[in-house]
């Protein structure tokens, strides 16, 4: 199991509510990727917005990746093919559930959701029972 850089953590986290904050109080919109990313491929023009936001999201990675990290981030051995139907269902779940992950557990949370607090417990009971079963059934 890789080492983890708590303090890259810690830094990514404060950034990621920081920009979460500013999204709501500036705009008073809900920095949700997956609302996001459904916003800014309809390519509206009020939407331009959208496309800065993930490009800082996606630069902000590749910037951590290869200037400030101290090693290189694991490659996976997954299958493709389950990468692809793995993405799929968590678009599924997403639409089902109205929002993402990040949406509701940093935003929604952040705001005394209490849809937000049953998307969140639910996904985690489903990461813990899938973790469960690939990891100790299969």
């Amino acid at each position: 199991m890789a080492e983890v850089n708590w303090i890259a953590a810690l830094i990514g986290g404060m950034l990621i509510g920081m920009s979460a904050t500013i999204l709501l109080a500036f705009d008073g919109r809900i920095a949700g990727i997956s609302g996001m990313v459904n916003g800014a491929i309809k390519f509206k023009s009020e939407e331009n917005w959208r496309w800065l936001f993930i490009a800082g999201m996606l630069g902000g990675g590749l910037i951590y990746e290869y200037i400030f990290a101290s090693e290189p981030t694991p490659v996976s051995d997954f299958a493709p093919v389950a990468m692809i139907v793995g993405g799929f269902l968590v678009g599924v779940g997403t639409w089902i559930g109205n929002g993402c992950t990040s949406g509701h557990g940093v935003c929604g949370l952040g705001r005394l959701s209490f849809r937000s607090l049953v998307a969140v417990i639910t996904f985690m009971m489903t990461a813990i029972i899938t973790v469960f079963v690939t990891h100790h059934v299969f």
